[in-house]
């Protein structure tokens, strides 16, 4: 039987210390879309009211806001996106899309200027990476996204979303 000396058992170890300091860890999974995804159009009850197709023809421009009646954060950015809404340009489509269900008096208590659909489910959340919220997307044609903000954003920002 041969013995493998020292020097051979020294590189060996130091070929495993360096292969395992070279790995790296799997990547997390997304926590937001990215520019460049695609929202394929999906159809979900408006709030009040009967169901609505949110869709992105050629030559449209859209904002979702993703949002959840108990976030504080989105409590804190709806006046912002009311603002937003109220100084739309011409041809921006503006969607909000609620990801849970609101308590009772969530709507009487707080002033949501823009439409509101329901979320049309997890697998479609799930599939966006719709992770965090608020989230404020802007859509143009065929359902790519062009640009985003996760988080509370300032009002320059949110101008840069819902632009022309």
């Amino acid at each position: 039987m041969i013995q493998p000396s020292a020097s051979n058992l020294l590189a060996g170890a130091l070929a495993l210390v360096a292969a395992a300091a070279l790995a790296q860890p799997p990547a997390p999974p997304p926590t937001a879309p990215s520019k460049g995804d695609v929202v394929p159009a999906f159809e979900s009850l408006s709030i009040p009211g009967p169901p609505r197709k949110v869709d992105f023809p050629e030559g449209s421009k859209t904002v979702l806001l993703f949002f959840q009646s108990g976030c504080p954060h989105c409590h804190k950015m709806i006046p912002e996106w009311n603002r937003a809404y109220a100084r739309r340009p011409k041809g921006l489509d503006v969607v909000g899309v609620i990801l849970d269900q609101e308590p009772p008096g969530f709507w009487s208590t707080i002033s949501v200027a823009f439409p509101v659909v329901r979320s049309p489910g997890r697998e479609f959340l799930r599939r966006l990476n719709v992770n965090r919220v608020p989230l404020a997307v802007r859509v143009v044609e065929g359902g790519k996204i062009a640009d985003l903000a996760v988080g509370e954003a300032d009002p320059i920002r949110l101008g840069q979303i819902f632009m022309p």
